[in-house]
């Protein structure tokens, strides 16, 4: 798969994980298959998928710090591509989640994290703050 295909299935429709117990569902249907490319937003893009025993460390780490830090009766946090055999996962830091639907007219903040078949692009590169945002920014420090 070409970078491009990880960027289109990026931007295509997503499903929101609403409950703590769908997410639970989520992560053991995952966890059945063991090619999974894990990548952290602002990190280094992974060159290859993690092994069976290091995507269920990460996923065990990964759920406790959502369920610390998103203290709420809901997930809502986790979007999905398809319900009954995801290859796209997005999940959102609960310290920087912003307006995620884009409503408030500025660009929905990236996830924090991505876990996908496809090899992962970086999300940085591909989705720069814009340049208003950037110029507004600098003038904070001249």
């Amino acid at each position: 798969m070409s970078e491009n295909v990880y960027l289109e299935q990026y931007k295509a429709g997503f499903y929101g994980v609403l409950q703590w117990e769908d997410l639970d569902k989520l992560w053991q249907l995952l966890n059945e298959d063991n090619k999974w490319y894990v990548y952290q937003v602002g990190e280094p893009v992974p060159e290859t998928v993690l092994s069976q025993d290091e995507f269920a460390h990460y996923i065990e780490n990964l759920d406790k710090l959502l369920r610390e830090e998103h203290s709420e009766r809901y997930c809502g946090i986790v979007y999905i591509d398809h319900k009954e055999a995801p290859s796209f996962i997005k999940i959102y830091d609960p310290c920087n989640l912003g307006s995620s639907c884009g409503s408030s007219g500025a660009p929905p903040p990236l996830p924090g994290w991505t876990i996908s078949k496809a090899k992962p692009s970086n999300l940085q590169v591909a989705f720069p703050v814009p340049a208003k945002r950037k110029r507004w920014w600098q003038s904070l420090f001249n």
